[in-house]
């Protein structure tokens, strides 16, 4: 016990004289890793629509219920979000509904620079959350994957492919 209380004790003394480590935040950026979850997105498919297909996964996946979607239908029967609100006075960040996305069309970016001045400010509305570009995977499109828009056989997409290096999968 003495041996450990006089480990910390040293490591204590040893960062004491080391010299501070100071990000001068607004002109130097903090590296933040690629998989921080920061500031949630609604992505585009390659042809510029938006992959939302109102699921409600998301929303159902959410453990705060900080999520609310309203379905609409467009005239080729194919579903988006007439609505899509998410209150980040309530988020936790914790990426279950980006997770939950069958579309990949709800992301987490690096971005964690959310301050605002009052709490309205704070719910942000499909027009906030709406980016012209795929995000993390810009080529993919949930309708030609997976939609109304398939033309081919069971087992011979893109993603039936078995991968070329079976290490690849590893993480």
């Amino acid at each position: 016990m003495i041996r450990e209380m006089l480990t910390g004790l040293g490591i204590t003394l040893r960062k004491l004289f080391a010299r501070p480590v100071t990000v001068q935040y607004p002109d130097q950026r903090p590296e933040v890793p690629e998989r921080y979850r920061g500031r949630i997105i609604l992505t585009s498919d390659p042809s510029g629509e938006e992959r939302c297909v109102a699921c409600y996964l998301c929303s159902a996946a959410c453990p705060v219920d900080c999520i609310t979607i309203e379905a609409a239908e467009r005239e080729d029967h194919r579903r988006y979000p007439r609505a899509f609100r998410i209150n980040f006075n309530r988020c936790i960040f914790c990426g279950l509904c980006a997770e939950a996305c069958p579309t990949l069309a709800l992301q987490m970016t690096t971005d964690f620079e959310m301050a605002e001045t009052t709490r309205e400010d704070l719910i942000y509305e499909k027009e906030d959350l709406l980016v012209p570009h795929g995000g993390k995977y810009p080529d993919y499109s949930f309708w030609q994957e997976a939609g109304v828009d398939v033309t081919h056989a069971m087992g011979k997409g893109r993603q039936d492919r078995p991968p070329e290096d079976p290490r690849s999968n590893l993480p």
